[in-house]
């Protein structure tokens, strides 16, 4: 198992669904990491807020383009969070086979923390040779 860790930084713009629930907020994901890896995503993320206080959910995908350790390539991490009166549960995955270049064969999970309105990371994955 590999680790890498840095910072992000993430823009999150509304986007309009004209056809869609108004109770189901979607967003496009811009992100620009540093650290271990360093590169570029875009993504999308719907989220839905409910009437009790800090309680919401939401999923998202992302592609993200760079350099994790000095490999280079693309790979898609796919979201799922959830809040619960506060308490927050999150799972960061990256999808099956989705990477290319150097990164062919990436699979692992990554863990989001937010410090002092920083963004930070902190990556475990194995790079295989797929089969």
């Amino acid at each position: 198992m590999n680790h890498a860790s840095g910072k992000f930084a993430v823009k999150l713009n509304p986007q309009e669904d004209k056809d869609g629930d108004p109770t189901v907020g979607r967003m496009s994901i811009e992100k620009e990491f540093q650290g271990d890896l360093e590169g570029t995503s875009k993504g999308q993320m719907l989220a839905v807020s409910t009437d009790v206080k800090g309680s919401a959910g939401y999923v998202a995908m992302e592609r993200v383009s760079g350099t994790l350790q000095g490999k280079s390539g693309t790979f898609a991490l796919q979201h799922s969070g959830t809040l619960t009166r506060g308490a927050a549960q999150l799972s960061v995955t990256v999808v099956p086979d989705s990477g290319t270049g150097q990164l062919v064969g990436l699979a692992g999970k990554m863990t989001i923390n937010i410090v002092d309105g920083k963004h930070l990371y902190e990556f475990e994955y194995t790079l295989a040779k797929p089969e």
